[in-house]
C-alpha cells in the first residue's frame, strides 16, 4: 500500500505542472481572440427588434408609390397619345374660344339691349372681320403706294451694304464680295429641292392654318350664340352634387382666357408702340404697317416678334442705310428683350397668377413640343391647369372654392322639361383660405346685401337652400 500511495503521489506530482502549462496555452487563446474581437468591433449601433418589420413597411410604402407614380406617368403619356391624334379638333376649338373671350363683351352688351343671341353673335363676328378687314385696307394703300419707292431704293441700299462691308473692319474687296455671292448663289441652287420641300411644307402649313381660322371664327359663331347654355348642360350631365363645381371651376377658366388675350393685346400695343416711335424718328417707311404686324405677331411668341423685327430691320436697311438700320436692330432686340424677360412675365404672372419663371419655363416647354401654337397656348393652359389644381388643393383642405365673393353659389334647379343654374345664398359662412389674395382677416365682418363675412377657414361645411 505504502508502494501505492507513493506512486499516486508521485504520478499526480507529475501531471500538474503539465495541467499548469495547459491553462496557460488556453488563457493565451482566449486573450487571441478577445483582441481579434476588439479589432473587428463596430460603432454602428445594434439593430432594434422592430428594425426588420420597419423596413418591410417602408418598403412597401416605396413600392406602392413607384406603383402609383408609374400608373399616373402612363396615363398622362395615353392622354398626350389622345390629344396629339385630337388635335387636329382641338386647335379650332381652343382658337374659337379664345376669339369668343375677344368678342363676347360685346355680344353680352347688344344681348342685354334685347339683341336676338343669333343676331348679336352674327353682328359681334361681323364686326370683328371688318375691323380686320378695315385694318388691311388701311394698311394696303400705303404698302402700295411705298413699294415702288422701295423697290428704287433697294438697289442703292445693296450699293450702301457693299460699300459699308468693303471698309474697315471688314475691308473686303470686289473680288471677294463677288466670290461670297456666288458661293451663296450655289449653296441655294445646290439645295434647290430642299428648298422646294421647305416651301410646299410652308405652303401646307398657311393652308392648314387659315382652315383653322375659319373653323375658328364658325366656332366662335356658335360659342357667342350657345355658350351661356354650355354650363348649365354641363352642370346637369354632373348631377346637383357636383353642379356648383363645375359652374364655379367654368367660370374661372373663362376669365383666365379672357385676362390671357388682354394681356396678350397690352403687350403687344407696347411692342408695336416702342418699335413704331423709333421707325418714325429714324424716318423709316412703312411705320404703320410695321406697328401694326409687330402688334399681331406678339400673339405669336418668339416667331411673331422675330418676323416683325426682321422686316423693320429689312426695310430701315433698303431704305435709309445701314447705320440706321442697325439702330432699328438695337431698339428691336432692346424692346424684345424688354417685353419677354421683363415685361411679359411680370404682366401675365400677375394677371394669371403664375411666377414669372413658370411663364418662361411653360413657353420654352410649349415651342419645344408642338412649335409657334404651343408657345401661342402655353401660358393660358399652364394658367388652366393652375386653376385647376389650387381648385383641388382648396376642396381637399375642406375649404369652398365654389362660394363666389358675395357669398352666394350655383344651383342645379329645373325637371324633365329643363334645368337651369341659379345662384343662391349659403347659410353658413363659407370656409375660405384664411392665405389666398382674396380673404379678409379673422374678425372682419364684410357689410353689403347678400354678402356673407368671411372670418378664416372654418371646419364645417356648410348646407344650401333647396
Amino acid at each position: 500500500m505504502p508502494d501505492d500511495r507513493s506512486a499516486e503521489t508521485a504520478t499526480t506530482e507529475e501531471t500538474r505542472p503539465r495541467s499548469t502549462t495547459g491553462d496557460a496555452g488556453s488563457s493565451a487563446v482566449t486573450t487571441e481572440q478577445e483582441q481579434d474581437s476588439a479589432m473587428v468591433a463596430t460603432r454602428a449601433p445594434a439593430p432594434g427588434p422592430q428594425r426588420t418589420e420597419r423596413m418591410n413597411a417602408a418598403t412597401r410604402r416605396v413600392a406602392v408609390a413607384s406603383a402609383e407614380l408609374i400608373l399616373i406617368t402612363l396615363a398622362l403619356i395615353i392622354l398626350g397619345y389622345v390629344f396629339g391624334r385630337l388635335w387636329v379638333i382641338l386647335l379650332p376649338v381652343v382658337l374659337g374660344l379664345l376669339f369668343s373671350t375677344v368678342m363676347w363683351p360685346l355680344t353680352r352688351f347688344l344681348r342685354n339691349h334685347s339683341w336676338p343671341p343669333a343676331l348679336a353673335a352674327v353682328a359681334t363676328v361681323l364686326l370683328f372681320l371688318g375691323a380686320f378687314g378695315g385694318i388691311i385696307a388701311v394698311i394696303a394703300p400705303q404698302v402700295v403706294s411705298q413699294t415702288e419707292d422701295l423697290a428704287n431704293q433697294f438697289s442703292g441700299g445693296l450699293q450702301q451694304v457693299q460699300e459699308w462691308v468693303a471698309g474697315p473692319p471688314f475691308n473686303l474687296d470686289d473680288d471677294q464680295i463677288g466670290n461670297a455671292v456666288d458661293s451663296v448663289i450655289n449653296s441655294v441652287q445646290s439645295n434647290a429641292q430642299n428648298i422646294a420641300g421647305y416651301a410646299v411644307t410652308t405652303a401646307t402649313t398657311i393652308g392648314n392654318v387659315l382652315i383653322n381660322l375659319v373653323l375658328a371664327l364658325v366656332l366662335s359663331f356658335f360659342f357667342l350664340k350657345d355658350g351661356p347654355k354650355w354650363v348649365p348642360w354641363l352642370a346637369a350631365q354632373t348631377g346637383p352634387r357636383a353642379a356648383p363645381h363645375v359652374s364655379a371651376l367654368s367660370l374661372k377658366t373663362w376669365s383666365t382666357l379672357s385676362e390671357f388675350i388682354r394681356q396678350q393685346a397690352l403687350v403687344g400695343f407696347v411692342d408695336a408702340f416702342f418699335i413704331g416711335m423709333g421707325l418714325l424718328v429714324l424716318g423709316v417707311p412703312l411705320v404703320l404697317p410695321l406697328a401694326v404686324l409687330t402688334f399681331f405677331g406678339a400673339f405669336i411668341p418668339i416667331i411673331g416678334a422675330f418676323v416683325a423685327g426682321a422686316f423693320a430691320v429689312l426695310i430701315a436697311l433698303v431704305s435709309v442705310g445701314v447705320t440706321k438700320a442697325l439702330i432699328v436692330l438695337l431698339i428691336v432686340v432692346l424692346v424684345q428683350q424688354l417685353e419677354g424677360n421683363v415685361l411679359q412675365p411680370i404682366i401675365q404672372g400677375r394677371g394669371l397668377n403664375l411666377h414669372a419663371a413658370v411663364v418662361i419655363l411653360a413657353v420654352t416647354a410649349g415651342s419645344s413640343l408642338f412649335g409657334i401654337i404651343g408657345a401661342f397656348l402655353s401660358v393660358p393652359v399652364a394658367a388652366l391647369i393652375a386653376v385647376a389644381y389650387r381648385y383641388s388643393r382648396d376642396m381637399l383642405d375642406g375649404l369652398t372654392p365654389e362660394v363666389a365673393a358675395d357669398g352666394t353659389t350655383a344651383q342645379l334647379t329645373g325637371d324633365s322639361s329643363g334645368s337651369q343654374l341659379v345662384r343662391r345664398p349659403a347659410e353658413v359662412e363659407p370656409s375660405v383660405n384664411p392665405d389666398s389674395e382674396d380673404a379678409e382677416p379673422a374678425g372682419t365682418v364684410a357689410t353689403g346685401e347678400g354678402r356673407v363675412s368671411r372670418l378664416g377657414n372654418v371646419k364645417s361645411r356648410f348646407r344650401l337652400h333647396r
